[in-house]
Order: structure tokens, then sequence, then C-alpha cells
């Protein structure tokens, strides 16, 4: 596995997103929450830009007890990749889609060492 250079350690703002090419692949590198993820740029749907879409934390339906919809709000704890393409949303902590299990973004390890942020490929 070889190692690519993707940028010194702070380089990406937080929250934003870095599409790095190695070979004939593109991959999108997110710094979310001051950690590093890394994933194929391409969404198994249709082959969209994935890692260039919106992120945002996991809409959450506020249900009282007698099962009245009072509204909605956030999980800030579960960042979402959205696809720009058709809005597939996939996890951004493990690259699974939200709907269903079994469609899953190809991922990368990222490795940070020396001051640098690294992807294995």
């Amino acid at each position: 596995m070889a190692e690519v250079l993707v940028c010194k350690d702070g380089e990406i703002a937080d929250g934003g997103v870095r599409v790095i090419t190695a070979g004939e692949v593109e991959i999108g590198v997110i710094r979310q929450g001051g950690k590093y993820y890394a994933y194929r740029n391409h969404c198994p749907h249709q082959g969209g830009p994935v890692c260039e879409g919106v992120r945002m934390p996991q809409v959450l339906d506020v249900i009282a007890p007698d099962r009245t919809f009072l509204g909605q709000d956030y999980d800030r704890n579960d960042m979402h990749i959205i696809c720009p393409w058709h809005a597939y949303e996939f996890h951004l902590e493990s690259g699974v889609n939200v709907c269903d299990g079994r469609i899953r973004l190809q991922k990368f390890n990222v490795v940070e060492k020396n001051g640098s942020v690294y992807v294995n490929v």
C-alpha cells in the first residue's frame, strides 16, 4: 500500500474537503471535528462526486411520548455526506448509506504523521 500526501495537518479547514488523485482514483479527504476521513469520490448510486456534496448532521424527528410529532432537530454527532447528484446520504464516520447498509462508499485509511496527512491507497 502506498501513502499519498494530502496536506500538512490543519491545511484543510474543519468541515472542509480536499479532492486528490491517486493514479486514476479521485479521493475526497474530509476534515470534520478535527478528524480526517477519506473516501473514493464516487457515489455507488450513479457515480456522482459524493465527497463534493453537502455535509450536515443527521435530521431527527422529535416525537412526544403520545407519538405526536413535535418537529425536527439535528444529531450533530452523526455527520452525513450527501451526494450532489441524487442526494444519497452516507454516514461520514463509516461511509455506510443511511437507508441501506449494503450500500457504502469506498473508504481509505488516513495516517497523520510528522505534521502531515496521508492516505493509504
